[in-house]
């Protein structure tokens, strides 16, 4: 034998061994990446508690977190526990091992290797379905806390006669309990099986008995549970089936009972029970006699019935009784479903009068002073003007407006004004050059607020600005300024620290400042930066200079996202909007408490729903829960999220919702009366969007009360497609003061439009008063026209305006050279049994990169014009001037003229250009003014070069690339050349 010191083997065996050295540096970087994933945990903890304790919403944090700890040790102990009982049931039966047959003799090696471990295998079985049982329960939580919070609703279904709150609550936490209890026994009948099978109880192949007396019982007991389970689920159906949804011809995601649910299926799920429970006493009677004779036929017969009772027999039913005379069959239960849906979606009070579509006044001066009386016509559209705002109030390129901006009404003098409004918010992907402390210390926040009269545009086609430049002055007074939370705000800061913030921009240069705010989580504490450096993956935040004493971090910052953090119980909707409340800027977000649990209502789908040509293009416009099917909505929550300090604010809106006061009973204080609203905020509520787009998506069908009708289907409506482009997308609801026809005087209104299902003339107009805190507030009106006649809708009037030779004439001048046309919103205003359509359209071209207003399309009772202001289309149509018509604004139509001599002789040369080209056009010599339009465009170019060099630096300038700014334009702007031929003519 070899030396085992010196021989071969004694040195392969020692190289073989891992040396101690090496053991011991695998040891100490196990420890460190198990403290490492320890402290990735905890980092995430940690930070969600310190962000809910900043914003003062901890006991939102703790309730669900408690909640759903709660939910996971006692599920996950419960499964564990029953699946843990089984195994060792089954253990302590098996037979004794003399008794072993020669299957179970080859099974003896595998008894034999896990007998050293059978504790630690039996500790691991439970433990792991325990934690997967306990995950699953943990997502219950909503559920929970709705169940064991639950309001009544004070109203009854129709069938059994259960309150609402039943199905919205009870119901849904029964089933959960139900799918655990088939789950834990399955899983345990599957765990006894292996355990009888292994130590002998169980035999395949083994002459004799299949199974041993015990278990047989053990394994006879675990079905009879299992059996019974399914006689509970058979009972708890019977209701189901009063929220069940179903394919029905009459409409979309059907809820309810029909006639075969109440004369087929009902009492199948009732027989089937009995059955069922008959069939559990049966396996449970094993225990004392021994034998699966009976258990198996009576299950048998369980199988047998709900194939014949609860398949076939429903089908014959549907078959021979229900379609040979459907609609005399499902009426009375498609009135169930018409009553339950309106109220559910609250457009049970919808008032819908009949409407002629055509005016019988014949007094023109009478109805051109009308159209002053009964609309505040907006033609400044804040879907299309956003570039407008973005270039004439932008000043810095890290400074930037949204997509979309928002329609508000602000008094002055003591009257409401429409109002456009958009904030100046932080554009990190302008600032000059992109780094970490660029990106989250310097720039961190946008300023002012920009607004302009929704009514009015000025002699060039721009917004009358009632707010504007930098810092922002105007009508809204004295206010905080600064904008740290908002739309475009995506990423993290940190402020308040040693690093100085820019704050804006001067003709004296930069300022800067430094947070004032409580906001934000301190940085101060070392824990807290490593928790953060390890939650946001950015290592700098440990070790940087740039923090220090004072350094907080501000996260979470769009006003839906706070909003939805606070609040994880209700659904955002997709356009907030920001108003100028108190001296502060103040984000408002609309919130709805949903369920879709109503008992006989009709489901939707919010993304679908919701859908536009708006939030086609705008993501932000989408409404959180995209894919949440519901059957019951209300706006049960005003929020506010104040732009400077991100303080989240939840006002109770909708007194009567059961499920709002279930939320508020889970989260006591998180939600503050209705009472405690300002007055100065409440000028600001409005009827919001996505539920409006919803009721109208409802409404194209349930504005009928009679059954017949409804199955019919010859009153179906549809939102009609955006007239504007060829998109296919829903055209939007949109905002305006106007008056219906029962009106007293306008109200600030959410309208929309629709038309027959599969044709484009219209069918009715619908508007939704949506002035807070008076008796109307909510109130639908709709303006039913007659089925006998044809009236123009949307989609009509628009392809009538671009077909009429002199307007197409006139497009096609406009969209001469690079010019694009874009028609803004097509509103719609009943008036005097008519319905005036105007249509504001806007022009983006030569040196511009911005719409203005260049001309007007109104059209009533088939006379249309196309005119340069709406005063003067609206003349054209009524034939009339109006007997009051108040002075144009000119407070803002000519800027100063900028001193810098180049843009100055640039904007000479347009000039010059601009009047070749008019005189040109007037005597139709189309290649003069082509030429005339390049001399402009070149001398455009040579301005905008020349500002963007000297803008660099001063107040006014705009972004890189912008033409011109208002400042530098001669007294006729050459902002009007794109438009020149036809705008003079």
């Amino acid at each position: 034998m070899p030396d085992r010191g010196g021989g071969p083997t004694g040195p392969r065996i020692r190289a073989g061994r891992p040396s101690r050295r090496v053991r011991t540096l695998l040891m100490t970087l196990g420890v460190l990446a198990v403290l490492g994933m320890a402290f990735t945990m905890f980092s995430g903890f940690w930070t969600n508690w310190l962000w809910y304790r900043s914003v003062k919403y901890s006991s939102v944090f703790t309730t669900t977190l408690f909640t759903k700890t709660g939910l996971f040790f006692v599920f996950g102990l419960l499964m564990a526990a029953a699946v843990g009982f089984n195994i060792w049931i089954a253990h302590r039966m098996r037979p004794p091992l003399s008794a072993m047959s020669m299957e179970q003799q080859n099974l003896d090696r595998y008894r034999m290797g896990i007998a050293p471990y059978k504790k630690w295998l039996l500790f691991g079985i439970t433990a792991l379905v325990g934690l997967v049982a306990g995950a699953s329960a943990s997502s219950q939580w909503r559920t929970w806390l709705m169940w064991v919070n639950g309001v009544p609703f004070g109203q009854k279904d129709p069938q059994f006669h259960l309150d609402v709150s039943f199905y919205a609550f009870d119901l849904p936490w029964y089933r959960f309990l139900l799918g655990f209890g088939f789950a834990a026994t399955i899983l345990s009948l599957i765990a006894a099986a292996l355990t009888h099978y292994l130590y002998g109880g169980l035999r395949i192949t083994s002459p004799g008995a299949r199974a041993t007396a015990a278990a047989t019982g053990h394994l006879s007991v675990l079905l009879g549970v299992f059996v019974a389970l399914k006689a509970v689920a058979y009972w708890l159906d019977r209701y189901g089936l009063a929220v069940k949804s179903s394919d029905f011809k009459a409409t979309d995601n059907w809820t309810g009972l029909r006639y075969v649910d109440a004369n087929a299926y009902l009492p199948a799920k009732t027989i089937l029970f009995c059955i069922a429970v008959i069939c559990a006493l049966l396996f449970f009677a094993t225990l004392w006699r021994r034998t699966w004779q009976l258990p198996m036929i009576g299950f048998g017969l369980m199988v047998l019935s709900a194939i014949l009772i609860g398949g076939l027999y429903p089908a014959i039913v549907q078959k021979f009784q229900v379609q040979p005379n459907e609609q005399a069959k499902e009426a009375p239960y498609v009135e169930k479903n018409l009553k339950a849906t309106r109220e559910a979606y609250g457009i049970d009070g919808t008032q819908v009068t009949e409407y002629s579509g055509k005016s019988s006044t014949t007094d023109k001066t009478k109805l051109r002073d009308d159209v002053d009386d009964t609309a505040s016509i907006r033609i400044m559209d804040p879907n299309i003007v956003s570039p407008t705002f973005q270039q004439l109030q932008q000043i810095r390129n890290y400074y930037a407006f949204p997509t979309n901006l928002d329609v508000d009404r602000y008094t002055k003098d003591g009257k409401a004004q429409d109002t456009v409004i958009g904030l100046r918010e932080l554009n990190l992907n302008g600032i000059p050059k992109n780094n970490w402390i660029n990106d989250h210390f310097r720039y961190t926040h946008g300023y002012g607020v920009v607004a302009a009269k929704g009514t009015e545009a000025d002699s060039e086609g721009r917004p009358v600005f009632t707010e504007s430049d930098l810092p922002s002055t105007g009508d809204l007074g004295t206010y905080q300024q600064r904008v740290y939370y908002g739309e475009k705000t995506t990423t993290y800061s940190i402020v308040g620290g040693p690093q100085k913030e820019i704050d804006y921009s001067d003709d004296n240069g930069e300022k800067t400042t430094s947070y004032q705010g409580d906001s934000g989580v301190s940085l101060s504490n070392p824990i807290n930066r490593a928790a953060y450096a390890v939650a946001f993956g950015e290592p700098q935040i440990l070790y940087s200079g740039a923090i220090g004493d004072g350094s907080r971090i501000l996260y979470n910052r769009t006003p839906k996202e706070r909003v939805e953090a606070v609040a994880p119980w209700l659904t955002i909707d997709g356009d907030a909007y920001p108003a100028v409340v108190d001296g502060k800027i103040q984000w408002i977000v609309d919130a709805y408490t949903t369920t879709n649990g109503y008992p006989y209502a009709s489901r939707t789908t919010l993304g679908d729903t919701t859908a536009d040509s708006l939030t086609a293009t705008n993501n932000s416009r989408a409404v959180v829960a995209q894919q949440n099917q519901v059957n019951y909505i209300r706006n049960s929550v005003k929020a506010t999220v104040d732009a400077y300090t991100g303080d989240v604010t939840l006002y109770q809106w909708d007194t009567k919702d059961p499920v709002l006061k279930t939320w508020m009973k889970a989260f006591p204080g998180t939600v503050k009366a209705r009472t405690a609203i300002p007055s100065s905020l409440m000028d600001h509520l409005r009827y919001p969007q996505d539920l409006f787009k919803v009721q109208r998506e409802l409404l194209t069908r349930y504005h009928v009360k009679d059954a017949q009708t409804f199955l019919s289907g010859s009153e179906v409506w549809q939102v009609p497609d955006e007239p504007t482009n060829k998109s296919g997308d829903a055209v939007p609801p949109y905002y305006l003061s106007m008056k219906m026809p029962d009106q007293k005087e306008q109200a600030f209104s959410l309208t929309t439009t629709f038309t027959p299902n599969g044709r484009d003339n219209l069918s009715a107009f619908m508007a939704v008063d949506s002035e807070p805190g008076t008796s109307d507030y909510g109130k639908i009106r709709i303006l039913k026209l007659p089925t006998n006649t044809t009236v123009n809708g949307p989609k009509q009037v628009q392809s009538q305006f671009n077909s009429e030779q002199d307007i197409a004439e006139s497009i096609k001048l406009l969209k001469g050279g690079d010019s694009d046309v874009e028609y803004g919103n097509l509103l719609t205003v009943p008036l005097d049994g008519g319905l005036l359509y105007v249509e504001p359209v806007y022009v983006r071209g030569g040196g511009l990169k911005y719409p203005l207003l260049r001309k007007v399309l109104v059209t009533y009772g088939g006379a249309t014009a196309f005119e340069d202001t709406l005063d003067e289309a609206l003349n054209k149509v009524f034939g009339a001037e109006a007997s009051t018509t108040p002075p144009p604004d000119e407070s803002t139509t000519t800027p100063p003229t900028s001193a810098n001599p180049t843009v100055q002789e640039a904007l000479s040369d347009a000039q010059k250009a601009f009047d070749a080209g008019q005189e040109a056009l007037k005597k139709g010599d189309w290649q003069a003014y082509g030429e005339a339009q390049k001399d402009l465009q070149d001398a455009l170019r040579r301005a905008e070069d020349a500002q963007a060099k000297a803008g660099g630096t001063g107040g006014s300038g705009g972004g890189s690339g912008a033409s011109p700014s208002p400042s530098a334009s001669p007294s006729v702007s050459p902002s009007a050349a794109p438009s020149a031929g036809p705008s003079s003519g």
